[in-house]
């Protein structure tokens, strides 16, 4: 099943969807809670769809690919430990979420050095606290694909990710929220004006979703509507003003979004 959410005008309203093909079929409720079918159907590509969730909690597993610790070491020069590497949960900021077809702003006062991040997206759907692995994928409602858009420069100059990372826009998710996936036939695509120019097995990481949730809910209760990133893999090339950049992983979705200068 595929959940979307969009917007139902200008005054911030919004509503959930289920996704039929090219058509949606509207509830009253949420996916986090109960919800009933209302009988409206709209076409698809006449919605302005919206962050899938805003969540209430936004966190991030860094350094998750095996090649992407070695190269982001060097690129940001900051010793990360080789593999195996455990956990390196983060935050992100929820103000720099913007979702499938919004724009990425290249900050005026940026260097240039701008990187896409293709990421795996896991949505909790249930409260959890204390999941062994065997049982972490018990509160997931689905999965979606994120864009971790990074600002080398500052996240080699910085003490902490506050700007290379959580930048207005920096942070595209979407189109949806996908609740059944094969996470062994999961790939990973990322395309830049419809050339690819990176493809990776989404499953080989080295802390897996199950891992991740087990390990967050021995100490943090995980909450309806928080989502956990998952990491990239190499290559995480530059993109500039006037490039479209679209992540795809398979079974879940596309993520399409243009890059623009800051007026």
């Amino acid at each position: 099943m595929k959940w979307v959410r969009y917007a139902t005008g200008t005054d911030g309203g919004s509503r959930y969807c289920i996704v039929e093909g090219d058509m949606v079929q509207e509830v009253s409720g949420t996916p986090f809670a109960e919800y009933a079918v209302t009988g409206t159907r709209r076409r698809l590509a006449d919605l302005r769809l919206l962050t899938p969730v805003m969540p209430p909690t936004f966190y991030a597993n860094g350094v998750n690919y095996r090649a992407h610790v070695r190269s982001t070491s060097a690129a940001v020069g900051k010793d990360y430990h080789e593999p195996p590497l455990t956990d390196i949960i983060g935050y992100r900021a929820v103000s720099a979420l913007v979702a499938h077809g919004d724009a990425i702003v290249i900050p005026r006062e940026s260097p240039g050095k701008i990187q896409y991040e293709g990421e795996l997206v896991v949505v909790i759907g249930k409260t959890a606290k204390h999941l062994s692995e065997a049982d972490a994928l018990s509160c997931v409602l689905g999965y979606s694909v994120g864009n971790d858009v990074s600002e080398r420069s500052w996240q080699r100059v910085d003490r902490t990710l506050w700007r290379a990372k959580n930048t207005d826009t920096f942070k595209p998710m979407g189109p949806w929220i996908e609740t059944d996936v094969d996470f062994d036939a999961m790939e990973t695509i990322v395309r830049v004006n419809d050339k690819e120019v990176a493809r990776f097995k989404t499953n080989d990481m080295i802390c897996g979703v199950s891992a991740t949730i087990s390990m967050i809910t021995r100490y943090i209760t995980l909450r309806p509507g928080d989502v956990i990133w998952m990491g990239t893999n190499d290559p995480t090339l530059d993109m500039v003003a006037g490039d479209v950049c679209e992540i795809e992983i398979s079974g879940v979705g596309v993520l399409r979004n243009p890059v623009v200068a800051e007026a």
